[in-house]
């Protein structure tokens, strides 16, 4: 007889509650004013969280979904064993609090990011592979296996959400391209198009943003490609057509947009630990017990609640993960 034990991060479906039941807009950005300003690491700002109720009423009629030629993909079937033991948040949060520093460094960037031309969209796969190709990214797609799960996301400024992604597990793309044995670094790469990207044109930045895993990491059963939020495609500021969800790191581990993947053996530098390597490493794992070089990260606040609740080790997802770090005491995992 097979038993099917739960995992730490699952509850049965009929207890999650519906998303619109959870939403307190006006709250959360009174709560967020008045936190203090923030500097702005791959997912967030605090200083651009005071919107006014004028832009919010905007925000409620606009579309701010899809934008590419994949919307017949969508909805997906939910993998059942990724679940959440807390509220789904609501869709016009989750797509118009975020933060793509490729277009502006501000909470209103889901506009900007409008200007994303999502088609055509290729994708390189390259470095220490059996075979180097580019492959349009609706070709790439339709060879995986797409399905939905349900993910916690763990903002490093103390923010979080819980999101339906839809796409398919790295682990798969993984096997799809066949690097060499050799490889033991994946290294992703954002596009790169100053004439539609204000950010970018900025100085101080070392465009395109980059970011990297393990390859014991990249096949792991957790992280995942996301190509799709809420039963439809990736809106332009989410990240679309796709990017990279790491639910048991900081968010700004989860690049955006990716148009190339390389298979190495050296450690890719990362965007942001290029840019303040006093405070932002490659490994970025959560942990509430190491506070931010300014703040803490015992606690986060939900989108959408106000309130504050106790972050978890690894995001919850530590049993899955946590084997991954042995025998690394001498590394910087939580930065």
């Amino acid at each position: 007889m097979l038993i099917k034990r739960p995992k730490s991060w699952e509850i049965p479906e009929r207890e999650a509650t519906p998303e619109h039941v959870f939403l307190n807009r006006r709250h959360f950005m009174g709560g967020v004013a008045t936190a203090g300003a923030a500097l702005l690491v791959g997912c967030g700002n605090a200083e651009d969280a005071q919107a006014q109720d004028g832009e919010a009423a905007d925000v409620a009629t606009t579309d701010v979904t899809g934008g590419g030629d994949g919307t017949s993909l969508y909805p997906v079937p939910r993998n059942e064993s990724f679940t959440l033991d807390r509220p789904v948040t609501d869709e016009e949060l989750a797509t118009t609090y975020n933060n793509f520093y490729e277009f502006g460094s501000h909470k209103r960037i889901w506009r900007n990011a409008q200007n994303l031309p999502l088609t055509p969209w290729d994708v390189t796969i390259d470095g220490m592979v059996e075979e180097e190709r580019t492959i349009s990214f609706y070709d790439l797609v339709q060879q995986m296996p797409l399905e939905e799960r349900l993910y916690r996301h763990r903002c490093v400024e103390t923010w979080s959400m819980a999101v339906p992604w839809s796409g398919f597990a790295l682990k798969a793309l993984v096997d799809w391209a066949r690097p060499l044995s050799s490889a033991t670094y994946l290294r992703m790469e954002t596009f790169q198009d100053r004439s539609v990207a204000s950010g970018q044109r900025a100085p101080g930045y070392p465009w395109p943003y980059v970011e990297g895993l393990t390859m014991a990491e990249a096949t792991n059963d957790l992280p995942f490609i996301a190509t799709g939020i809420y039963g439809r495609e990736m809106p332009a500021q989410n990240g679309a057509p796709m990017r990279l969800a790491t639910p048991w790191k900081y968010g700004f581990k989860s690049i955006k947009s990716i148009v190339r993947f390389t298979f190495t053996d050296e450690r890719p530098l990362t965007f942001w630990e290029n840019v303040g390597p006093g405070e932002y490493g490659f490994w970025a794992n959560v942990n509430p017990e190491v506070p931010h070089a300014r703040w803490s990260q015992a606690t986060e606040e939900p989108l959408g609640t106000g309130e504050r609740i106790p972050t978890l080790m690894f995001n919850g997802y530590g049993e899955q993960v946590a084997h991954l770090y042995e025998g690394l005491s001498g590394e910087d995992l939580w930065h």
